[in-house]
Order: structure tokens, then C-alpha cells, then sequence
């Protein structure tokens, strides 16, 4: 039966690519390399560990949109291992982002509320705009769906950051930056395991592993 529908095979069918997605592929991609720039600075300067947590995390979706660029029109396969990769370099970056956090937790240098605030604020406004941009394909294949679930984890992780200045702010100590980073790098963990689990099985099937629309807007 799949065979009949893929024409001898989906993993080897070569789907056409969407211009559209193409476009905004690209308007992603240059989103998220200029705020990697802007946090990256901002977290060192403010000595924030959510800040530069949230800067990897741009870091890693503009490699994400390179790669989706890179895919796009390829067939399932080639897809699928892209995803893969993707999935297991989300999950390292979480890691790594858990390490920074723990180690603050040892440190306890107090960041500067304010630039969090600011750079938090600015980087949600940056990922709201890409996210309702990529909202249309968040059902596709892997590839697709490690794109949709990237940004929808950076737009949690800025209204994060955002809660944290204002309770180191509140406080006066580390503590909500700390833990924010940890909420940071649990989603990109959890976020790496559904690609990870959505990529092998189009691997093994042979078929995209599309997730249906949920019912609603």
C-alpha cells in the first residue's frame, strides 16, 4: 500500500520545494544569527547564564534553518538525517546550557536585571515574529517539525528570561537566572527527543512521520 501511494518509495521521492517556506526559511535564519549577536553580548556583559542560554538557542536555530535551507527539496532520507542531527545537537546544547546553570548555582554572581529585561524582551518580540511566521508548517515531516519546535521553545525560553530579571530584580539574588536556565535546557532536551523520535522512525518506515494539525485555531 505505501509503495503504490509513494511510486516506488517514499524515501527516495524528491518532494518540491515550498518557495514560500523557502522565503521564510531564510527571513528566520537572519533573525535569529543578528539576536544570537545581541544576547551573546548582553549575557556576557550582564553575566546572565538565561541570557546566553537564550543566545545558544539562536545560535542553534539559525543552524537549524541552514540546514532546513540546505534539505529542503531532498528526499525523505536526506530529511530525516538532517533532523536527526539537529535533534542530537538541540539535546547537546541543552546539556551544555544545565552545565553553565549548575556551575552559576556554585558561583552565585548576581547578573544585572535591567540588560535582561531589555535583551529579553527585544529576542521574545524577534522569536514571536518567527514563530507566527513558520505556525503554517509546524505539521510537516521531522525536518519541518524540529524547525517549528525550535522556535516555539525559544518564544517559552524569552518570556522566561523575561520573568527571570524580574526576579533577580525582585530578589536580589541569581537564583530565578539559575532556574530559568535549567527550564531553558530541559525544553531543549525534551524538544531534541521528539525530533530525535520522529527522525528515526521516518528512517525505519520509509514515510513521513507527519503530526496532525490539533482541532482549533
Amino acid at each position: 500500500m505505501g509503495a503504490s501511494c509513494c511510486g516506488g518509495g517514499c524515501g527516495t521521492a524528491k518532494p518540491a520545494a515550498d518557495p514560500t517556506y523557502r522565503r521564510v526559511l531564510w527571513a528566520a535564519l537572519a533573525v535569529n544569527a543578528v539576536m544570537f549577536l545581541v544576547e551573546i553580548v548582553a549575557g556576557v556583559a550582564a553575566g546572565s547564564v538565561s541570557l546566553k542560554a537564550d543566545a545558544l538557542d539562536f545560535l542553534s536555530d539559525a543552524a537549524n534553518y541552514a540546514v532546513s535551507l540546505f534539505v529542503l527539496g531532498a528526499v525523505l532520507a536526506v530529511r530525516a538525517r538532517a533532523a536527526l542531527l539537529k535533534g542530537l545537537s538541540l539535546g547537546a546544547v541543552g546539556l551544555f546550557v544545565a552545565g553553565n546553570a549548575l556551575y552559576n548555582a556554585v558561583v552565585l554572581k548576581l547578573p544585572m536585571a535591567e540588560v535582561m529585561g531589555v535583551v529579553g524582551l527585544l529576542a521574545l518580540a524577534a522569536n514571536l515574529g518567527v514563530a507566527a511566521m513558520l505556525y503554517a508548517f509546524r505539521t510537516g515531516d521531522a525536518n519541518m517539525r524540529s524547525v517549528w519546535i525550535c522556535s516555539r521553545n525559544d518564544a517559552i525560553g524569552n518570556v522566561a528570561v523575561v520573568l527571570a530579571a524580574a526576579g533577580v530584580f525582585g530578589t536580589g539574588t541569581a537564583w530565578p537566572d539559575i532556574l530559568v536556565a535549567l527550564v531553558m535546557a530541559t525544553l531543549s532536551v525534551t524538544g531534541a527527543m521528539q525530533i530525535v523520535r520522529q527522525a528515526r522512525a521516518e528512517l525505519r518506515d520509509g514515510t513521513p512521520a507527519v503530526r496532525a494539525a490539533p482541532a482549533g485555531p
